[in-house]
């Protein structure tokens, strides 16, 4: 079989998601990503369909936090540390 594998270890997933094993067990553990636990020492793995299901799920989700909370200029400016906002250049009171 050619190409990816059917199963994916947390460390693969991991990789792909640019995150921490750790991340991905949690995820695993929360039930946000789909897993099956294998064999006697608890190897998880996690189905490659799978896995595009929840990165497409998570494109999902966040294109519907955007929708409901538009971008502000002046919001954006003011919450980001060193954008030279006025309440940074006022320094601390």
């Amino acid at each position: 079989m050619a190409g990816t594998p059917r199963f994916l270890t947390l460390a693969d997933v991991a990789e792909v998601l640019n995150t921490s094993s750790a991340q991905v067990y949690a995820l695993v553990r929360r039930g946000d990503l789909a897993a099956i636990k294998i064999g006697g020492r608890g190897q998880w793995r996690v189905e490659a369909t799978q896995l595009e299901e929840f990165i497409q799920r998570m494109y999902d989700e966040t294109r519907t936090f955007v929708d409901e909370h538009p971008y502000v200029e002046t919001e954006a400016r003011d919450q980001v540390p060193g954008s030279g906002s006025a309440t940074e250049a006022a320094g601390p009171h």
